[in-house]
């Protein structure tokens, strides 16, 4: 067991997580077609964590052409994510916002989480 944690402990990233549920992020993700590498830049909620050491996930929601909804499941310590931007702080009571893909519209909302600044 303590060979499999050596392992585990040097794919692990520092820091990453710095997001939370609710929150609107941009995972800059690595594609790879054929010989050539490109990033991608996905944006939407986080409606998702599930926490288990290295395989540690986090599903991403986002509205795309014609409104339906898309959502894709990130590995938190890949390799391909080369880094993860949070552009809104969302205010949430519940740790899976699942009830979202029922939504629609304005509805599909979460309010805004609006910090203080310290003084």
């Amino acid at each position: 067991m303590d060979i499999i944690k050596a392992v585990e402990a040097k794919q692990l990233k520092d820091n990453p997580e710095n997001f939370n549920i609710g929150d609107t992020v941009k995972v800059y993700y690595k594609i790879v077609e054929g010989a050539t590498e490109r990033v991608q830049v996905y944006e939407g909620l986080v409606i998702a964590k599930n926490n288990s050491g290295i395989s540690r996930t986090f599903t991403v929601r986002k509205i795309s052409f014609n409104a339906v909804g898309v959502e894709r499941i990130f590995p938190l310590h890949s390799d391909r994510i080369e880094k993860i931007e949070v552009s809104r702080l969302g205010k949430v009571r519940r740790a899976k916002l699942y009830y979202i893909r029922e939504r629609v519209g304005k509805k599909a909302k979460v309010k805004e989480l609006i910090r203080k600044k310290a003084q």
